[in-house]
C-alpha cells in the first residue's frame, strides 16, 4: 500500500506532475516541511507517491521554478527560505523627495489589531459565503518620519488566533515573518492592484491630507503555497510618491 497515495481532491484533469506539485505544495503550506528544511528524495518521493521518478522530478522542477523549492547541487532540494526584502515593494519603490528610487524598507508604526466582522468584499476575496470574523490591522507606513502609506489588512480566523496580543513594536518593519514565525504561514505570492480614488477620514488623517483627497490605492491579495487567499490589504498613499513603471520584452540576464 502506498503511504502517501494521489488525492483525489486535486483537479484530475490536470497532468499527474501537476497534481503532485499541488499535493507537495499543500505539504509546504500546512507546515510538514518549514522553510530551510530538506524534504525527500525524488526516488523516496516517487515511491511514496507510487509515480515514476521522472514525473516527481517535473514535479519539484516546477516548485523549483515558482520560488518554493531550492536544488543544492550534491545535497538535496530545501524548501526555500522567503526573502523578507524591499522587493516586496515590487510595482511601488520609495522614491525620496529628490525622485530617487530607495531599495529601503519603510517603517512600519501598528495603529490599531482587532477582531472584527468581515466585509463583503473581504469575504469575496477569501472565498467566504457566510459571515465571518476576522483580524483588522490598521498600519502606517513612514519614509524619513514622513506619512506613506494607510494600510487596513484583514487575515482570516482561526488562521492567526492571538495576533492582537503580539507586540508589534519588536517585531520589525514586516508582517510576513511574523505570519511565518508565529503562526506558521508562508505567503508565497501577491497580487497588488493600483487605482485612485478619494482618502478616507482616517487615511487623510494618517496621511496628512485634507479629508477628500485623491490618493493611490493599492489593494493586495496575499496567497501561500497552494494559493489560498491568506490577506487581503488596501492601502492609501500619497499620490506624488507613486509612479507606475512597466517593462515589456524580455530582460538581459
Amino acid at each position: 500500500m502506498l503511504s502517501n497515495p494521489i488525492n483525489s481532491a486535486f483537479d484530475d484533469r490536470l497532468p499527474l506532475y501537476a497534481r503532485l506539485r499541488d499535493q507537495l505544495a499543500s505539504r509546504i503550506a500546512k507546515g510538514e516541511w518549514a522553510p530551510g528544511d530538506m524534504i525527500p528524495s525524488e526516488n523516496r518521493l516517487a515511491e511514496e507517491y507510487g509515480v515514476a521518478v521522472a514525473t516527481m522530478r517535473m514535479a519539484l522542477k516546477q516548485l523549483s521554478e515558482e520560488g518554493l523549492l531550492e536544488r543544492r547541487r550534491g545535497t538535496g532540494t530545501f524548501v526555500k527560505r522567503p526573502a523578507f526584502r524591499a522587493d516586496l515593494f515590487r510595482f511601488f519603490h520609495v522614491m525620496d523627495m529628490e525622485g530617487n528610487d530607495q531599495p529601503m524598507i519603510p517603517e512600519s508604526r501598528i495603529i490599531s489589531c482587532e477582531i472584527t466582522e468581515a466585509p463583503a468584499d473581504v469575504l469575496a476575496a477569501f472565498g467566504d459565503p457566510a459571515k465571518s470574523p476576522c483580524i483588522r490591522l490598521e498600519r502606517i507606513r513612514l519614509w524619513s518620519g514622513e506619512p506613506l502609506l494607510f494600510e487596513e489588512l484583514y487575515l482570516r480566523l482561526p488562521d492567526f488566533n492571538g495576533l492582537e496580543k503580539i507586540n508589534f513594536k519588536t517585531s520589525g518593519p514586516l508582517l510576513y515573518p511574523v505570519f511565518l514565525d508565529q503562526f506558521g504561514i508562508l505567503i508565497s505570492s501577491a497580487t497588488d492592484e493600483l487605482s485612485f480614488g478619494l482618502a478616507t477620514d482616517q487615511s487623510a488623517k494618517y496621511l496628512e491630507l485634507p479629508q477628500g483627497s485623491s490618493v493611490a490605492v493599492i489593494q493586495r491579495l496575499a496567497r501561500n503555497p497552494i494559493g489560498r487567499v491568506i490577506e487581503f490589504r488596501r492601502a492609501h498613499g500619497r499620490p506624488e510618491r507613486f509612479r507606475y513603471r512597466v517593462t515589456l520584452g524580455e530582460q538581459p540576464n
